[in-house]
This record gives C-alpha cells, structure tokens and sequence, in this order.
C-alpha cells in the first residue's frame, strides 16, 4: 500500500491540488496533497505518516490570512476546517472551540447565548486555529482577551496550555515561533450580556466592515500591524499609494490597509513585491518599519 492510499484511509485527500482555491487571495500554486483528516486521531496519523515518508507539511485553516507561493510546493497541507469544526458552549460563559470552527459563526453563537466578549470577531473570517494562532483582532480586542488555554498538539502528545505562557501580543503569539506546535481546540470565558444589545452592535459592526473594506474582491484582510503611533492605512494614505497598483496586485482605493488580487490573476510575487515597495517607502520617508499581519507561506 502506497501513500496516497494510506492516507485515504484517514482523511480525504486532494492530489495536486490548486491552493488559489483555498486562500481568499485566490493566488497559489498546486500543492502534492491537499488533506482533510477526518478526527483527532485520523491527524495524528496522517502526520505520522508524512513524517515516515520525510514529507514537510504546513497546517492551515480557511486561507484568509495567507500568501501563497506561485510554484510547486511537493508536500502536503492539512486542513482542519471539514471535521474539526464543533465548539461547546457552557451556561456560565465557558467555551471550547476546535481549531477549524468558524471564528464568525461562533461568534454569533455566543451572542445567541446572551454571552459577551467575542464581539470584536464579528468579521473575522478566518478559523479558530487560525485566529489564536495570530492572536486575530479588532475593535481593540483580541482573542487573548477571552482566552483560558489551548488545546496542543505537541511532539506527539495532546496538552492543554494555559495562556499565560503562550506569550500573546498583538498579533503574535508563541505559535509563531513554533510551527510544530499544532493548534486543535481553544477554551475562552465569555461574561453574561444583552443578547438584543449584543448583536446589534455585531450587526453595525459587519455593516461598518462591509462599508470601508474591499470584501467583495480577492484580499487576505489587512496587510500590516498598526504602529503605536499611527494607524496603518494612514501611512500608506500619506506615502500617495491607495490605489497603486504592481503586475496584478492593488492597494484597495476602499481600505489602504488592504491589497486585493485586482486582475484575478495576481500573483503571490505581485503581492509580495507591493508589500515590500510600501515597507521601503514608509522606511525611507517615516523612518516606520512595517510588519505584516498576512502569513507568507514558501513564498521566500
């Protein structure tokens, strides 16, 4: 028995798969596997298996956070959106989450529930996984703010750690660090609230968001951390790039804050290069370093 058929048993499997399918970018080249495992202990073992046949793999939820390199990636990715989507929700506030949860559709769950504190998440649309792994944010919230701990797998053993040392700040966390740390479920405590007055103020929000961001077109969300002292999108206003546009990428003219896949046939380079010709001319005039929040993956 072959691989492919071996890990079949597992999961499903996608071979040579396109990865514009899976970012909201719509940009990425074809990977050799695209996994889908079917529980906790069908991904142990596709891990494994991969491992055994010295194949790198990367973990990632719905996409909306990520460049994609254009060439051939000859590994694996594995998804945990499929199956790994159930969350719990506790009278008194308690919440577990998987890792492939809808960050969104759990946040309007909650509130359902008359639960506060996941407001701030109302337009994310990322996973679970994903949104501690960035510590995700807005509305000067964050994950961190209602997180307890987080389910880990870890050298091959399952714990939970607790979030005082997994080192969150904005937007990082020490999964950053540890990519071989995976990420499989989190518990947050949410407080008692107004459940009318709670979505409302989710409603105006995602209106809000609707409103002053390019939704509509192939982006990843923002592209760079806030500095301290001046808003992101301020600065690329003030360097004169909104709506500046390289091969098939553009600075949104809605939001400077994000660039869309403007053509439709963007590529992972166009958006890199642009990421970087803003970094150098915030350097140069601002003397402002700018980080991005978007995570390039095999992009180097």
């Amino acid at each position: 028995m072959n691989l492919n058929e071996k890990l079949k048993i597992y999961a499903d499997v996608l071979e040579d798969e396109l990865m514009s399918k899976h970012t909201t970018y719509r940009i990425g080249g074809r990977v050799k596997y695209y996994i889908y495992p079917r529980n906790l202990i069908s991904l142990m073992r596709c891990i494994r298996l991969l491992k055994e046949n010295k194949i790198q793999y990367e973990i990632m939820g719905r996409g909306s956070n990520v460049l994609w390199t254009d060439s051939y990636f000859d590994g694996a990715v594995i998804n945990l959106d499929r199956y790994l989507n159930e969350s719990y929700i506790e009278e008194d506030g308690t919440i577990v989450a998987q890792a492939g949860c809808s960050i969104i559709n759990l946040a309007y769950e909650v509130a359902k529930k008359s639960l506060s504190g996941m407001e701030f998440a109302t337009g994310i649309p990322g996973s679970i996984g994903g949104g501690v792994y960035m510590n995700a944010g807005a509305y000067k919230s964050d994950f961190s703010s209602i997180l307890e701990a987080v389910m880990v797998l870890k050298d091959e053993q399952i714990l939970w750690m607790q979030k005082d040392d997994l080192m969150f700040g904005y937007r990082k966390s020490s999964f950053q660090s540890h990519p071989d740390w995976i990420i499989l479920a989190a518990k947050f405590k949410c407080k008692p609230g107004n459940r009318e007055e709670i979505l409302a103020l989710m409603d105006s929000r995602r209106e809000r968001r609707l409103a002053s961001q390019p939704l509509d077109r192939p982006c990843a969300g923002s592209v760079f951390r806030n500095p301290e002292t001046i808003p992101a999108w301020k600065i690329v206003d003030e360097l004169g790039l909104r709506g500046f546009t390289l091969g098939g990428a553009q600075v949104s003219e809605k939001h400077s804050n994000f660039i869309i896949n403007a053509s439709g046939q963007a590529k992972a380079e166009d958006v890199k290069q642009l990421i970087a010709y803003i970094q150098e001319q915030a350097k140069e005039k601002f003397e402002i370093e700018l980080i991005t929040e978007v995570e390039h993956f095999n992009c180097e």
